[in-house]
């Protein structure tokens, strides 16, 4: 599929993967954050994988923004997941480091 050539999607899947890693070793008690990195990414993923099939300039723009939207989610994610020590700070800059890539790729892109 066309965008699975994508470097942002490339990224947010990097980034899926790894912050999965990483939750699957956090205590139960933060599953509602677990649970709301998860939706989000998720949602950046599919939105720029549907975003990328649409041929109108404003249907495109509408499905990336949101991917951005969605990315920044996961960035305050990964703020809160630090602040709680659940990550490490090397990691978590790693990770925002990557979200703000993809950020602007989605913004090029809109």
């Amino acid at each position: 599929m066309l965008h699975e050539k994508l470097f942002c999607y490339q990224k947010a899947m990097e980034v899926a993967k790894g912050l999965s890693q990483e939750m699957s070793y956090w205590p139960k008690g933060y599953g509602y954050l677990t649970d709301q990195i998860k939706r989000a990414i998720s949602s950046c993923v599919l939105n720029i994988s549907e975003g990328n099939t649409r041929v109108y300039p404003k249907e495109r723009r509408r499905f990336f923004n949101t991917a951005r939207g969605s990315i920044a989610e996961v960035s305050s994610g990964i703020d809160l997941a630090h602040v709680f020590r659940l990550i490490s700070e090397a990691k978590a800059i790693n990770y925002k480091n990557l979200c703000t890539e993809i950020s602007k790729m989605l913004f090029v892109l809109r």
